[in-house]
């Protein structure tokens, strides 16, 4: 994914702002470039499962998002750099499930 940068823009003349409320000129913060890696993880059977695999994933360094779809196996990982196979499979391996292995890579 790409940097996105959103400039608000104001026809109202005089005063400065923040831009906060819409009504000056401000940049939002961008966001760090992100990887998506999608992998295949076995044993994942309920909710419970779910949220530990989802909460030991999110203490590897520099995920920011993990959605799990417990009905195909497919746990998505969003990062700021791209991930080490060996790092997500000891999360997952912490969890109690196996990584069966990246899809798509």
């Amino acid at each position: 994914m790409s940097e996105t940068t959103v400039t608000v823009e104001s026809s109202s003349t005089g005063g400065s702002c923040c831009g906060s409320c819409g009504s000056g000129t401000g940049k939002a913060p961008a966001t760090a470039a992100a990887e998506r890696a999608v992998f295949q993880v076995k044993g994942m059977t309920c909710g419970h499962c779910v949220s530990s695999v989802t909460a030991e994933l999110e203490k590897v360094a520099g995920v920011t998002e993990v959605a799990v779809d417990l009905a195909t196996g497919q746990v998505t990982v969003d990062s700021t750099a791209p991930l080490a196979d060996t790092d997500v499979a000891a999360a997952i391996d912490e969890a109690g499930y196996a990584l069966i292995g990246r899809i798509g890579a």
